[in-house]
């Protein structure tokens, strides 16, 4: 499976639980904050719903 990187670049402020809580469960906590995940349809899936809160890039392995 593809990796992907994934950056938080617009804070929380004003957001609502379901998206503080998405960002929560992709491990992003504050703005500038990255991590790496394993690219499958649950992760897809809230990359999609804060897609304007994240950026994503691709990851080499």
């Amino acid at each position: 499976m593809a990796k992907v990187k994934i950056t938080l670049v617009r804070g929380l402020a004003g957001k609502s639980k379901r998206k503080k809580a998405t960002l929560e469960a992709l491990g992003l906590r504050k703005r500038g904050a990255s991590t790496v995940k394993e690219l499958n349809p649950a992760i897809e899936g809230m990359i999609e719903k804060v897609k304007e809160l994240v950026k994503v890039e691709p990851v080499e392995e």
